[in-house]
């Protein structure tokens, strides 16, 4: 493994093309910046217009020498099959892509089960079914580029390793088994991905990464991006130990999306786990199943309809 990579330093990204998902707040938000400061011109999205207006705005602002056209950002709501497919439709218009970082999640999610536009739970929806189908729909211009897709897990699928035989919680919801099946899922697909991609000879790398323990509260504040309470601030603050800025937390996304000597079905996430600079790490058990990988393939396909184009792409 690479011991020269500083994050706060990243190599020259100029002419390079990303995409992400969530963009106008947290990790998305400081993931985009650092692609941006080092030079690569990025999809912000998100899926309030005048959230990402305010996103691109201190983007400008906090890097005042990158290129007027260093951003783009792009209404895509990962809930919303309809808005995924309009987005990834306008992005396939433009040319090639070296990543996407499929960063959009639900933090907090609602105390009773909800639904999407669709009928899915909105958790698993928006982590997870989105995801994969905006994957399989932008995986031409990433093979144009033999690009990267990188997919956000989590540190909670090792504390409470759910296995998600009913993904869309249609019994027993609670808001903590919904965010961690979520993301179960989330990396399951993420690997099972990277299998299928090298089977097939497709181009394309996928790669899992997480972000520790990273909370608002330990986070520059940003106007239209960041702004945590006093209340917030102090308590975050008081778990100083373990925890860290999401800016921080980004490093490892980051990393996984652009370090050439990442490699797909990798895993990564900060030195502690739970904090600190970007390193190769282990997942958890459940998410390298791959007989759980692959049920949960089958009920993303139908789920979303989407079956990603692998003979086409690899024959193109």
């Amino acid at each position: 493994m690479r011991t020269t990579w500083d994050p706060r330093h990243l190599p020259d990204l100029t002419g390079r093309a990303y995409l992400v998902t969530g963009s106008n707040a947290g990790l998305g938000y400081f993931a985009s910046e650092q692609l941006i400061r080092a030079g690569a011109r990025v999809y912000m999205t998100g899926r309030h217009p005048n959230r990402l207006a305010a996103a691109r705005a201190a983007v400008r602002r906090r890097v005042p020498d990158a290129s007027p056209d260093a951003t783009e950002t792009l209404v895509l709501d990962t809930s919303n099959l309809g808005s995924v497919r309009s987005a990834a439709a306008s992005v396939r218009g433009k040319g090639g892509l070296d990543g996407v970082l499929l960063n959009a999640g639900i933090v907090h999610p609602p105390k009773e089960r909800e639904t999407t536009v669709d009928g899915h739970e909105v958790v698993f929806a928006t982590a997870a079914l989105g995801h994969f189908a905006l994957a399989g729909e932008l995986l031409r211009p990433l093979a144009e580029r033999s690009g990267r897709m990188v997919w956000v897990g989590s540190m909670s699928t090792s504390l409470t390793p759910y296995d998600p035989v009913d993904p869309q919680l249609a019994e027993g919801y609670t808001a903590w088994r919904a965010y961690v099946q979520s993301k179960i899922a989330t990396s399951a697909l993420g690997f099972e991905a990277d299998r299928r991609l090298r089977a097939a000879g497709v181009p394309v790398e996928s790669v899992v990464a997480h972000p520790g323990y990273s909370t608002s509260g330990r986070t520059p504040g940003i106007a239209g991006v960041n702004a945590p309470t006093k209340g917030t601030r102090f308590a975050d603050n008081l778990q100083a130990a373990i925890t860290q800025s999401k800016e921080h937390g980004a490093w490892s996304l980051v990393r996984a999306l652009i370090d050439p000597e990442v490699e797909g079905g990798e895993f990564w996430g900060p030195r502690t786990i739970a904090r600190g600079e970007p390193r190769r790490q282990r997942a958890s058990r459940i998410t390298r199943d791959p007989d759980v990988a692959a049920r949960l393939w089958r009920a993303a396909e139908e789920s979303t309809g989407v079956r990603w184009p692998f003979e086409k792409v690899a024959a193109a």
